[in-house]
């Protein structure tokens, strides 16, 4: 079966589709690209919509890139399907037209009327524009594959048979970045002489500083920490940036860096002991398991994240909770895990196993592999065979 990855989507800040292709090929599907990346991510989109007189440039953005999908279409061999990647809510429709009677999987990871809402973006007109091109979107995808069943009980009721609920997991780079750490530790024991040297616990928090993260909880539970042995790398920019860096200030153990090359990312989490997920309380926070949650847990990180129903069905007993929005149970978290190793040790261990099991690309995309199973235009292929990739990652 030859399925065609297309849009504007830009694996290098958002690998989610990256991930996808990968599982399909994995799973024994052939896979090829058609991508044009618009340039634009989630917040500017958003930014966008605050500002309606720069609307034209991001018509004219997706023009440009919409001439040179069709272009690279025409040139590619005929898809069997045809999988549209992240944000590609105004994609998806250039996808039905050129390829009208070939089945479509839409990742719509977000919908845009509740990220705009969840970002302050509440006015009644933008809302049900937002709406509109939500519904638009998903009305022209045979298959709605969302991350979490929260968000596919958003689909509405009669598109819903269509939706799929398919985990973010995590890319190649996380694990592979785990098993780069564990092997330096094993040769050089430098993972005991840092601990003897220091005895401190090490935290990692990246994102977009949105709301639905929570981070001025965070930069709370950091201040009630001040002066303790616990040091933490804030990384990322964003809305609510300003607000946790004041909450934080009295803590001097807190380092703070705007930007990290994707490529760098895995390796810098992974030199530390906690990853924390989201701490929001909206009702968006509350559907979602972030990103950084299974990218944390593959890179060997402990995970300390917001006790949510998604959240807890993903994680399990691999992770530890704290109430959304309370700072002083996110410090005791973090308070408990620096004064007990043996426990941070078997977190770590925890979280590291069920991100080997669950959180690689053949294990995340099965649920749309078999979701792929039951399309009446998909009957004449054979299944397609679980081929494990030629140098497993996770192995070691």
């Amino acid at each position: 079966m030859r399925a065609l990855v297309f849009g504007t989507y830009d694996t290098r800040s958002h690998p989610r589709v990256g991930i996808l292709a990968e599982g399909l090929r994995r799973h024994g599907l052939e896979v090829t690209e058609c991508n044009q990346p618009l340039g634009i991510d989630t917040a500017g989109r958003v930014a966008i919509l605050q500002r309606p007189w720069r609307l034209p440039l991001l018509a004219w953005r997706i023009a440009r890139c919409w001439f040179r999908l069709a272009r690279n279409a025409r040139r590619t061999p005929r898809p069997d399907l045809v999988v549209v990647g992240y944000l590609g809510h105004f994609d998806v429709l250039l996808a039905r037209l050129l390829f009208r009677r070939t089945p479509i999987v839409l990742d719509h990871l977000i919908f845009a009327a509740d990220t705009a809402r969840d970002r302050g973006e509440s006015g009644g007109v933008k809302q049900a524009l937002l709406r509109a091109v939500d519904g638009a979107a998903l009305r022209s995808a045979d298959v709605i594959v969302v991350d979490t069943e929260e968000h596919r009980q958003m689909v509405p009721e009669g598109l819903r048979d269509r939706a799929v609920a398919v985990a973010v997991g995590a890319g190649d780079e996380w694990f592979e970045a785990a098993n780069a750490v564990a092997a330096n530790a094993e040769t050089t024991n430098a993972e005991t002489a840092r601990t003897m040297e220091t005895d401190r616990l090490r935290v990692v928090f990246f994102g977009a500083f949105t709301p639905l993260q929570g981070a001025p909880v965070i930069g709370q539970a950091l201040a009630n920490l001040a002066g303790e042995p616990i040091e933490v790398t804030m990384i990322g920019g964003g809305q609510d940036l300003a607000r946790t860096r004041a909450a934080a200030d009295t803590n001097q153990r807190v380092t703070w860096l705007d930007w990290v090359e994707p490529e760098k990312l895995p390796e810098l989490v992974a030199d530390h002991d906690v990853c924390l997920g989201v701490f929001g309380t909206g009702p968006k926070a509350l559907r979602v398991v972030p990103n950084k949650v299974f990218q944390g847990a593959a890179a060997g990180c402990a995970i300390v994240t917001s006790d949510s129903t998604p959240q807890r069905r993903i994680l399990g007993e691999a992770a530890i909770f704290a109430p959304p929005g309370d700072p002083a149970a996110l410090a005791a978290a973090l308070r408990h895990l620096a004064d007990d190793k043996v426990n941070l040790t078997r977190m770590r261990s925890a979280a590291g196993n069920l991100a080997r099991e669950r959180f690689v690309a053949d294990q995340v995309v099965q649920p749309l592999i078999d979701h792929l199973h039951t399309l009446p235009a998909l009957e004449k292929h054979p299944a397609p065979a679980n081929l494990p990739p030629p140098e497993n990652p996770t192995a070691s």
